[in-house]
């Protein structure tokens, strides 16, 4: 009974302090991201083994903050190219919705009449409608951009002292070196899950635009930045980055043949590098249920919307390593994982 309660609470808490934790959760993924970006880069610079870093520590620190600072140009680089290229032709696509219910409520009596079934136009989305409910979302988490910089600027100013304040927290050593161990094994899964996920998302945002755009559909670039953003949302990002995509091909053009290259295209590339090439790439990162999962997107999705959509996976990874090691939780971490097999469990 306590349990349920105290869940209850939690969920209660998660709802009503959305509009602060949503914009923490965002400074720390980009925190994260940059922190992921700058650990692979630094491999490609020299000292970076601990033994080298021990013989040249200024120079080591110093390619330390370059890798920092490209991480960070990187990243902003990306929002800058949105701010700039993408987001006018989202306006441009807003004031076109309208139109273009229309004609899906036409494109759907021509394929009733062709097949020779009834069509009721309600069982169409309302695309206005989505659209509005995405633009909502969006917008509130922009106007939370200044407290997320500043969130940003905090952790990297504190960065250096997060070790020392550890300690502080854990004086038994045993206590120390379990919460230590958690604490690496979440860095090391969520680094490595962000770092090629981001690659892996970005590629497949590039060749998904460079396809629309040869064959000609409108509105390439939004297009292709919806696969990118989308790609973070497990199952059902997949979908909406090809549906969309798909529907205005379909009701903007008078056949059939550019909706089913579109169609090609992009659930190829989805195929591809969604079922193929990134679980080569991440490995055993995530062993997780797709039940888990799916049911951990419904559930942060009812909660927080699309932002809590495209952080479920970060959280299911972070709660699946934090249940494996307790043994009054490692239950749930069993029934998170897609096989059973959870990590050991690292004694006090």
């Amino acid at each position: 009974m306590n349990g349920i309660i105290l869940f209850a609470a939690t969920v209660v808490f998660l709802w009503m302090g959305r509009s602060i934790l949503i914009p923490l959760l965002v400074a720390v993924f980009m925190w994260y991201l940059i922190n992921a970006i700058a650990a692979y880069c630094r491999k490609l610079f020299p000292y970076s083994d601990q033994n080298a870093r021990k013989n040249h520590t200024v120079a080591a620190r110093a390619l330390d903050w370059t890798s920092n600072v490209l991480a960070a140009a990187i990243l902003f680089g990306v929002i800058y190219l949105f701010v700039t290229q993408v987001r006018p032709m989202f306006s441009e696509l807003i004031a076109s919705l309208p139109g273009l219910q229309h004609k899906l409520v036409d494109l759907g009596d021509y394929l009733s009449a062709s097949v020779g079934l009834k069509f009721d136009a309600n069982i169409l989305p309302n695309i206005t409608q989505i659209a509005k409910n995405v633009g909502a979302s969006v917008a509130s988490i922009a106007t939370s951009v200044g407290m997320i910089v500043v969130y940003m600027l905090f952790m990297f100013v504190e960065q250096s002292t997060f070790n020392r304040k550890f300690a502080a927290l854990f004086p038994n050593k045993n206590k120390y070196k379990k919460m230590r161990y958690i604490t690496e094994s979440i860095d090391t899964n969520m680094k490595k899950y962000l770092f090629m996920k981001t690659m892996i998302s970005g590629v497949t945002g590039i060749l998904s635009y460079i396809w629309l755009h040869m064959i000609g559909v409108e509105f390439a670039g939004v297009w292709a930045f919806i696969v990118f953003v989308t790609s973070y949302i497990p199952t059902i990002g997949a979908i909406v980055a090809c549906s969309l995509p798909i529907l205005y091909s379909m009701a903007t053009t008078g056949g059939l043949q550019q909706p089913i290259l579109t169609a090609i295209g992009l659930i190829g590339l989805q195929i591809l590098f969604g079922n193929i090439i990134e679980p080569k790439l991440t490995g055993s990162t995530l062993n997780l249920s797709t039940l888990a999962i799916l049911i951990n997107l419904v559930f942060w999705g009812m909660i927080w919307g699309i932002a809590g959509m495209f952080f479920s996976i970060p959280l299911l990874v972070a709660t699946y390593i934090i249940t494996a090691q307790f043994d009054s939780t490692r239950w749930v971490a069993v029934l998170l994982s897609a096989d059973g097999q959870i990590p050991d469990k690292r004694d006090e």
